[in-house]
C-alpha cells in the first residue's frame, strides 16, 4: 500500500493538468491514470508517426516506442507500462526500459510496497517470471498465474513441467503442473495447480493442487495436506500463527478448513475470497448460505441479509470490527455494512473505503456516465467526468479526491468533517 503520510495535505483544490492542451498535442490519447498521492497524471500518447510514448502532467518521456499498454503508478509514485521495442515486450519504469526483451510480457505487478516489480513472460516458446528485470533461469512449457513475496524479492507461479501433447488426456491425469518457486519447481506433479501465494515473511508458498482427477487439497511448499475435497478455494497464511485456511468442498457443503482440518461448523452451498481482519482475530468469507443467494459469514455467522445477484469480496475496517462489501441486486450495486445495505444504488461501485477510526465509509460509484463520491450511503457533492478512489489521509481528518471535469485533472483535499457531517 502507498504511505500517505508524507503527502499533502492540505485542504485545497489544484488543478494539476489541462487535458485539452495534452488532446491536442498528440494524434490520439488513450487511457489516463492518476499517481496514489494526485500529484500527477498520465497517460499514453500516439504521435503523428503513430508511436507510442507517456505524458506526464506538463512533461513527456523522451523514449518512443512501437506500442504502450498497461500504464500504471506504483505504491512509491513510480510510473510503469508494458512496451514493444523492436518487435520485443519489456517493462518501462519512468521512461527507461528493462534490458531484457521478450516475445511477449504481460500482469506486471509490483509488491506492496513498490519495491519490487514482476511479470510473466514468453520467450524461446517457454515461460517464466521476471522480477526488477532478472528473469528465472529455467523456464517451463507453461505458466498461468504468479505472486510475489511480500518484499518483492521472490516470485511464485503455477507451470507447466513436462510437455502434453493435444488430446492426451492420458498424460494429463498423469499431471503435468507444479508450482515453481524462484525458478524451480516443486518435485511433485500434479493434474492442476492454482493460485500460489507467500506466507507473511515470505518463507513458504501455499496453493491449491488438484491430485487426482475428483481430487483437490491444498500444499504448502510441497507437502500436501493429508485431507482430500470435491473442490478447493485460494488458501490464505494467517498473518500471526502462519497456519494455511482455505474453503473445501467435502460431502456436497463447503466449510472453512485450517490446515486440513475444518473449523467452521456451517454448511454453505459455495465459500470463498476469505480475508483476515488486520489483526488476524477474525475470518471473513463470500458465502452462499442457499442456491443462488449470496452473503457475507464473519467467523462462521452469516449475514441475515442476502443477495440474488451477487456479493464481492469482504473489506474489514481497520480495527477488524466491522465489515463491508459491494452487493448487487436486479442489476443495481450498492455496499452493505455488517449486513445493513446502502438506500441508494448506481450502475457501477467500487470497494468501500473505511475510515481510520472505522467509524465511516466512503466509495467511488458511477451512475449516468458521471462518477460521484458516496459517503455512508449518501452521495456528496458534485459529480464528474473521471473520479478516482477517495482516500482517508492516516488520522482520517481528510479525504483526497482526484478527478477530471471540464477537462482538466484536479487534485482536491477536503475536510473529512465536512463530507461525513
Amino acid at each position: 500500500m502507498p504511505d500517505a503520510s508524507n503527502w499533502d495535505w492540505t485542504v485545497q483544490k489544484k488543478t494539476v493538468a489541462d487535458l485539452k492542451q495534452l488532446r491536442n498535442k498528440f494524434k490520439a490519447v488513450h487511457e489516463f491514470v492518476a499517481s496514489p498521492d494526485g500529484e500527477k497524471i498520465a497517460v499514453p500518447v500516439v504521435n503523428d508517426d503513430n508511436a507510442f510514448t507517456a505524458a506526464v502532467n506538463d512533461d513527456v518521456w523522451p523514449e518512443i516506442v512501437e506500442l504502450l499498454w498497461y500504464l500504471r503508478f506504483l505504491p512509491d509514485g513510480r510510473l510503469m507500462g508494458l512496451v514493444r521495442i523492436d518487435d520485443q515486450w519489456t517493462l518501462m519504469i519512468d521512461g527507461v526500459p528493462w534490458s531484457e526483451r521478450f516475445e511477449y510480457a504481460w500482469d506486471p505487478r509490483a509488491c506492496a510496497n513498490g519495491s519490487g516489480i514482476g511479470l510473466m513472460y514468453k520467450r524461446d516458446f517457454k515461460y517464466g517470471i521476471a522480477i526488477d528485470d532478472k528473469t528465472w533461469a529455467e523456464g517451463f512449457d507453461g505458466i498461468r498465474d504468479y505472486a510475489l513475496s511480500p518484499d518483492g524479492t521472490r516470485a511464485a507461479a503455477t507451470v507447466q513441467v513436462a510437455p502434453l501433447a493435444e488430446a492426451d488426456i492420458f498424460a494429463f491425469a498423469e499431471g503435468v503442473w507444479s508450482i515453481a518457486v524462484d525458478g524451480k519447481a516443486w518435485d511433485k506433479k500434479y493434474v492442476n495447480t492454482w493460485k500460489p501465494i507467500f506466507s507473511a515473511d515470505g518463507s513458504k508458498v501455499a496453493a491449491e493442487i488438484r491430485t487426482d482427477i475428483c481430487e483437490y487439497t491444498v500444499s504448502i511448499d510441497g507437502n500436501d495436506w493429508s485431507d482430500k475435497f470435491g473442490c478447493v478455494w485460494e488458501p490464505l497464511f494467517h498473518p500471526q500463527n502462519g497456519a494455511v485456511i482455505a474453503p473445501v468442498r467435502k460431502d456436497g457443503v463447503w466449510r472453512m478448513a485450517e490446515n486440513g482440518k475444518t473449523i467452521w461448523n456451517g454448511k454453505y452451498n459455495q465459500l470463498w475470497h476469505v480475508k483476515f481482519s488486520p489483526d488476524g482475530l477474525r475470518i471473513a468469507a463470500i458465502a452462499s448460505p442457499e442456491y443462488g443467494r449470496w452473503t457475507i459469514a464473519v467467523d462462521d455467522a452469516p449475514w441475515k441479509k442476502i443477495w440474488g445477484d451477487m456479493v464481492l469480496e469482504p473489506h474489514f475496517s481497520p480495527d477488524g470490527k466491522r465489515v463491508a462489501a459491494i452487493v448487487k441486486e436486479n442489476n443495481r450495486w450498492t455496499v452493505a455494512v455488517d449486513g445493513r445495505p446502502w438506500d441508494i444504488h448506481f450502475d457501477m461501485i467500487w470497494n468501500p473505503v473505511f475510515s481510520p477510526c472505522g467509524s465511516h465509509v466512503i466509495t467511488k460509484a458511477g451512475d449516468n456516465d458521471r462518477f460521484m463520491l458516496v459517503a455512508d450511503g449518501k452521495q456528496v457533492g458534485p459529480s464528474y467526468e473521471a473520479l478516482w478512489e477517495p482516500v482517508f489521509s492516516p488520522d482520517g481528518k481528510q479525504i483526497l479526491l482526484k478527478y477530471i471535469e471540464d477537462d482538466k485533472y484536479c487534485r482536491q483535499v477536503v475536510s473529512a468533517s465536512e463530507v461525513l457531517g
